[in-house]
């Protein structure tokens, strides 16, 4: 039973912070989510005194497990994994741990109002019969556009790469330049296309021709971005998400046992047992380069290395003025707002969907959406960007209860709503006054597909951007610690290392990008120890 998991990752003070601040560190790591836990965790292998200090009272971040409702356990924002990197896994011994988790081999279910619908199975074979049904047309361009995302994923992550925590996994160490990927690419024009250049809207056009169809998949290039699916670049955030070998299963997602906040608390107990400190409500006020962090209760506690988990705007305001200017100006010009809300709902049965009806189908146990038109894609932009919630809202839901039991009483489910767009700020009121609106919006927006909608909802809890800001420290209620389009991504993400001395970076921020990963902590370990070992 993992210790961290035991109490709910309320970690506490292992000892006065007076005391704390008398002892020696070789590192502190500001912010426990689960990259900073990881990077604790290599940096005290290693032999380094470590200290993690988490200004929440659970350590997890984004990626961590509460109690929304009585006897209920969910984790508020992350619900999938999908990316987490099978290196991290193996060495930092998760299995062991009692890291489980189940492939949601049943793919993406997408229903339409006009009572059609597509299974869209992670089987590519019982994937292509259900497009045959589904649009005989447009087997052949599914086939194409699989191929490009295959191609891609093989030439940058291959599986050898990854499974063997080797260089030629462009995710492990520096990130590559454009030019190095260009050479990888080998002249494939629609793998650069999908990597740098192709609205969503674009890539799923040129391959198919189901209006249906094409926005069965419009989602799958926005997620946590506020861009478009018919803006530039797009295309890659849906490759960034199927670039993942979890399990050896290329582009698998799947349900974690005990919810995703699990990874996080695994993380803490690899960390702590290999020596390192985790202490959590202690909030730092100042990173002080080569010199260590002062503590908003006066307290400085005395590191040459300090490496921050936090996002780019927070460590920049927390180096208060000591930043280098050429790397503020860049922290800056990252675009940071977020344009999600999240829903943690509690139901009496699941969804009921018209088009295929029944409280516990084959898609309940994978992931759903509830599509938008093109139209409605265009009109949700930019009502969001006007500062007002739109008439219909993006849905992608996950049901972790469906695969696991221990996520609610006997009797009732979870479901996890992940949708766009909202405002970060509304053109009049505030989140307060509109979250009512937001529940609703999205429960109907998902209801127009079903028959037991909102009556099967016993709660909901509703996060919009500057709740996840609030609660999680994440600025702009960002889930990525910033976007992830191309222009932001592979050697132009910001590096583990600063200008600043003994000052890194280990979240998401970092190459190579957002999601529950936890190779960008191994990344920033691996840099500050080159870097401590060359030292004098």
């Amino acid at each position: 039973m993992s210790t961290t998991a035991s109490l709910l990752g309320k970690i506490g003070l292992p000892a006065p912070l007076k005391e704390i601040a008398t002892r020696s560190w070789d590192v502190i790591v500001v912010g426990a989510g689960h990259n900073g836990l990881a990077c604790a965790a290599y940096l005290a292998r290693a032999g380094k005194r470590v200290l993690v200090l988490e200004s929440r009272e659970r350590v997890g971040g984004a990626c961590t497990v509460e109690e929304p409702f009585p006897g209920v356990r969910m984790s508020p924002c992350a619900y999938l994994a999908g990316l987490l990197h099978p290196l991290v896994i193996k060495e930092l011994n998760l299995p062991d741990r009692g890291f489980d988790w189940k492939p949601a081999i049943n793919g993406l279910f997408v229903p339409f109002l006009d009572d059609s619908s597509i299974q869209l199975w992670d089987d590519d074979a019982r994937c292509e019969e259900e497009v045959r049904l589904f649009s005989p047309k447009d087997v052949e361009g599914w086939r194409a556009m699989n191929d490009v995302i295959r191609r891609l994923r093989d030439k940058l992550r291959p599986a050898s790469g990854v499974l063997g925590g080797d260089p030629r996994d462009l995710w492990i160490g520096d990130a590559p330049s454009q030019e190095q990927l260009e050479g990888l690419l080998d002249g494939d024009s629609e793998a650069r296309g999908l990597l740098f250049n192709w609205s969503m809207a674009e890539f799923v056009e040129r391959y198919l021709v189901d209006e249906r169809l094409q926005s069965a998949y419009l989602g799958q290039g926005v997620i946590g971005t506020n861009a478009s699916p018919f803006d530039a670049g797009t295309a890659s955030i849906r490759f960034h998400h199927a670039s993942g070998r979890l399990g050896g299963m290329p582009g698998m997602w799947g349900y974690v046992k005990g919810g995703m906040g699990m990874v996080s608390f695994y993380f803490c107990d690899a960390a702590r047992e290999a020596g390192a400190v985790v202490a959590t409500g202690v909030n730092v006020a100042r990173i002080l380069p080569a010199e260590g962090v002062l503590l908003e209760s006066g307290e400085r506690i005395h590191a040459k290395v300090v490496v921050s988990n936090a996002d780019p705007i927070r460590t920049l305001s927390m180096l208060d003025g000591s930043a280098d200017p050429m790397w503020a100006e860049k922290v800056r010009s990252i675009p940071i707002k977020g344009c999600t809300v999240k829903l943690n709902v509690l139901m009496q049965e699941l969804p009921n969907f018209t088009a295929r009806p029944g409280v516990n189908e084959p898609h309940h146990y994978g992931q759903i959406n509830a599509p938008l038109t093109k139209t409605e894609w265009h009109a949700g932009y930019a009502a969001a960007g006007a500062g007002r919630l739109p008439e219909q809202l993006w849905c992608e839901l996950y049901f972790q209860s469906a695969h696991d039991a221990s996520a609610a009483p006997a009797g009732l489910h979870t479901m996890s709503v992940f949708a766009q767009y909202v405002p970060y700020a509304f053109a009049s009121g505030s989140w307060d006054e509109h979250r009512s609106k937001a529940k609703a919006l999205a429960l109907g927006s998902i209801g127009r597909f079903c028959s037991n909608l909102p009556d099967a909802v016993v709660d909901a809890q509703v996060l919009g951007p500057p709740d996840i800001e609030q609660r999680v420290g994440l600025t702009g209620g960002h889930i990525f610690q910033g976007e992830c389009l191309p222009a932001y991504m592979w050697s132009n993400r910001l590096t583990a290392r600063t200008p600043m001395k003994g000052v890194y970076l280990c979240g998401a921020c970092t190459h190579p990008g957002g999601s529950v990963i936890g190779i960008n902590g191994r990344n920033a370990a691996m840099a500050v120890l080159r870097d401590l070992e060359g030292a004098p």
